[in-house]
């Protein structure tokens, strides 16, 4: 069988392997530790209100059988859209309408489009890239180009300053002096909190990048899915940013409806109708439930209240804790832990490792502990730096017993590593 040039590159890559990973151990009856996946932790807070919620959907006539028996446009539901403009703008003093939000199936699919909408071939015949300002960066953006032009790939990434903080800490800076938007750029694009690191950029790094895109006359792309305004799992000092040349993208899946697969766009009016049209072609129309479900939590504010008094205060707590367990279990090791600022993963630098990190994923895995190799978060880097293979990213989302349980073998594993054969 014969494929096209976006068939060839169908074949998968680290976002598929971490996929399949995560549902082999779901189906496996439990033995594996899963520390490698971005499943939110269950909050009973949240899923109270969530089941408060579906009662509410259950019992407004015929609320439930729109939801589930009608299509709703390709931008999102009306209402679900109108509440959350109306949020953004009245609390948060976003201005925003109607038109600058669209609503997607998951930010992945989200992401698909807009990485698509400014990278790859474009109607003068170039071929833009999306510019990553620091790496490592999002493993499921990696995949994402249909066109990425004679294998040079759809991302270029910066380089960053890794700065040393002491007490086995350190922390990934933007090098601005490095940052070069060149003609070839299509877009900017940073995750707040960064994921993989839990990096959260600075508000000078933020500003810096915004004026830099909007000089050069590129969007500036924000992916806030664990970030602000929810379910704002931030634990540094941070204001909110947006303005008309960025594009902010939000979701409710890590503040605890992952299955809902409910991604929102807010941009410029131009943005958001391509957005439509291309949901329109792929799915017809977006999925209703979820938005259905959060509906009232974002009419009376509710959701920025479990955001700020429910689920960062939990992560934050959890955060502090797995850092702990690692840092005794590690003892005296060259392993460096990059600061946790927010979001729900850790991220490990063993320097001077004898062995790569997808070496170490796999002795993890055959002793039932999934994480994360950092090789595949070091996309659009044209370098062959080292360092790319010398760190993980955990996720410490999982139940208390599961988290200990695999930092212990985790330890222990590294341990046996730097010791030799």
């Amino acid at each position: 069988m014969r494929f096209s040039d976006f068939g060839e590159r169908a074949k998968g890559g680290g976002i598929l392997q971490l996929m399949d990973d995560i549902g082999a151990a779901l189906a496996g009856g439990g033995d594996m530790l899963l520390l490698g996946g971005g499943n939110p932790a269950h909050l009973p807070a949240v899923e109270q209100a969530l089941r408060r919620a579906m009662r509410r959907l259950m019992e407004d006539g015929d609320a439930f059988e729109r939801t589930v028996g009608d299509y709703d446009g390709p931008r999102g539901n009306e209402a679900f859209i109108g509440a959350l403009a109306e949020l953004l703008r009245g609390q948060l003093g976003w201005p925003v309408g109607a038109d600058n939000i669209a609503v997607t199936n998951g930010s992945q699919s989200g992401f698909f489009t807009l990485m698509n909408l400014f990278g790859g071939k474009h109607a003068d015949g170039a071929r833009k890239k999306i510019l990553l300002p620091l790496c490592p960066e999002y493993i499921g953006y990696s995949e994402l180009g249909i066109d990425g032009g004679a294998g040079e790939g759809l991302f270029r990434a910066n380089k960053p300053r890794i700065e040393l903080l002491g007490g086995g800490f350190f922390k990934y800076r933007v090098d601005l002096a490095r940052l070069d938007i060149g003609g070839d750029t299509g877009a900017l694009c940073v995750s707040r909190p960064t994921n993989p690191t839990g990096n959260v950029l600075d508000d000078f790094e933020m500003q810096t990048l915004a004026a830099a895109a909007r000089q050069a006359g590129v969007p500036f792309i924000v992916d806030n899915a664990y970030g602000l305004p929810f379910p704002g799992i931030v634990f540094s000092p941070a204001a909110m940013h947006h303005d008309a040349n960025t594009i902010t993208c939000l979701s409710l899946s890590k503040l605890g409806l992952p299955g809902a697969r409910t991604g929102i766009i807010v941009a410029a009016p131009e943005v958001i109708s391509r957005i439509a049209a291309v949901t329109a072609s792929l799915n017809l129309a977006t999925g209703s439930f979820g938005q259905s479900l959060a509906l009232e939590l974002i009419r009376g504010g509710e959701i920025l209240q479990l955001s700020a008094d429910e689920v960062m205060p939990f992560y934050r707590a959890r955060s502090r804790q797995a850092a702990g367990w690692l840092r005794d279990g590690l003892g005296d090791l060259p392993v460096l832990l990059h600061k946790p600022e927010g979001g729900i993963f850790l991220w490990l630098w063993f320097q001077d490792f004898p062995i790569t990190s997808a070496d170490f994923y796999r002795r993890l895995k055959a002793k039932n502990v999934l994480v994360v190799p950092g090789e595949h978060f070091f996309f659009g880097l044209r370098e062959d730096w080292p360092h790319r293979r010398q760190c993980i990213r955990l996720s410490y989302a999982q139940d208390e017993a599961t988290v200990q349980k695999g930092i212990e073998i985790l330890t222990a594993e590294a341990r046996a590593v730097y010791a030799g054969p």
